[in-house]
């Protein structure tokens, strides 16, 4: 259903000006606040102004995706604001360009007003669009609570390091074991499962088991075990802890699966039967929601932002996370420097096993993906 009025929060910066630059959008309902549709993305090197005006103008196109008539675009950029309400010369010409664009989604709506606000209450714009700085950098790591970047390594992004066939010392790296969880009744039916808590199958117990005994083969040192909070990864989670000597079990909201909204717990074919045109638009964009979800360029930057922490608090050890699949696949594509199509081509397992290891440097080494040897024997 087409919402009529909303307010979009919008953002951007780079890491230098120009630098490593990325931007940030968020919609909401004008009268409940709820968030309809987020929108981020890593946009290379260029000038804090290119990307606050790349932050408006996905804002604006998520708010016309979304059937909106009537904007209220909020900004903690004066100069984007006071050209965008003609009261200030467009005098850099790279700017241009970009303020035709948003003028011609601006004719789109009935009624558009520009607003500027502080930093402090454009927090949620100001996130998106530092996960997405640290994203093109690979070099500065976003606090959640402030938005502001500090200078350290996150040892999380391959571009970061020089390529190299050197051999690294193995003690310095910081080892990423990745668990799917064992299945589910959703699972053998196809089902999308994305914030639904379904529990384990019986089958997804004994997977769970063969997997926690691979797990502590591979690994009989392990300085942390984390999870998703919901129950097919806790339980999956709670079985490898037992096996490495009743390691208690941290849960994590970052590797919480992706929300896939109206789509939760219906079939692939039930989804495209229903929602083709939004299945289609899904597909082809990382930044596109299904109704009422979150986008993989969201879930993204959350787990960017998760496998950064974790390099920073356990280097040189070994640490076991059980998430799901989206998110699997999105720490995998960064650790391999892989596109956004890798996503559709790899397939992962329920009890699958994936191993990365990554250094202070920003180097990382996969060793396995998807390893499922240990379920055959079951």
């Amino acid at each position: 259903m087409a919402v009529r009025a909303v307010v979009v929060e919008a953002d951007g910066g780079s890491r230098g000006n120009p630098g490593p630059a990325g931007y940030g959008a968020v919609v909401r309902d004008r009268d409940s606040g709820e968030v309809l549709a987020e929108r981020s993305e890593a946009i290379g090197t260029t000038t804090n102004n290119v990307a606050e005006y790349r932050g408006l103008i996905a804002g604006l196109e998520a708010a016309a995706e979304l059937g909106a008539v009537d904007v209220e675009a909020r900004m903690d950029s004066k100069l984007v604001v006071e050209q965008m309400c003609g009261r200030w010369q467009i005098k850099h010409p790279g700017l241009r360009p970009l303020a035709a664009q948003a003028a011609a989604l601006v004719d789109r709506f009935d009624r558009v007003r520009f607003s500027w606000i502080p930093r402090e209450r454009n927090r949620h714009a100001d996130a998106l669009a530092n996960a997405a700085m640290d994203a093109a950098a690979g070099t500065a790591v976003t606090e959640p609570a402030t938005g502001t970047a500090a200078a350290r390594t996150t040892g999380s992004d391959p571009a970061t390091a020089k390529p190299s066939w050197e051999p690294r010392p193995s003690f310095t790296a910081t080892r990423l074991i990745l668990v799917r969880h064992g299945e589910t009744e959703w699972t053998v039916q196809q089902r999308y499962a994305g914030r639904a808590d379904v529990p384990l199958s019986e089958a997804g117990r004994a997977q769970a088991r063969a997997t926690a005994a691979r797990v502590a083969q591979l690994a009989p040192s392990v300085a942390a075990v984390l999870s998703s909070p919901l129950s097919r990864c806790t339980a999956t989670a709670e079985a490898i802890a037992a096996a490495l000597g009743d390691l208690p079990v941290r849960r994590q909201d970052d590797w919480i699966e992706c929300d896939f909204g109206d789509w939760d717990g219906r079939t692939f074919a039930e989804v495209r039967e229903g929602w083709p045109g939004e299945l289609d638009a899904w597909l082809a964009s990382t930044r596109v929601a299904p109704p009422g979800g979150e986008s993989f360029a969201t879930v993204g930057a959350r787990v960017t932002k998760a496998v950064a922490e974790l390099g920073r608090a356990y280097p040189g050890e070994t640490v076991v996370v059980v998430s799901h699949v989206s998110p699997i696949k999105l720490a995998l594509r960064d650790a391999l420097a892989a596109g956004d199509a890798f996503l559709h081509r790899l397939y992962l397992d329920a009890a699958g096993i994936s191993v990365f290891d990554m250094w202070p440097d920003g180097g990382v080494a996969v060793r396995s993906v998807n390893d499922t040897a240990h379920l055959a024997a079951r």
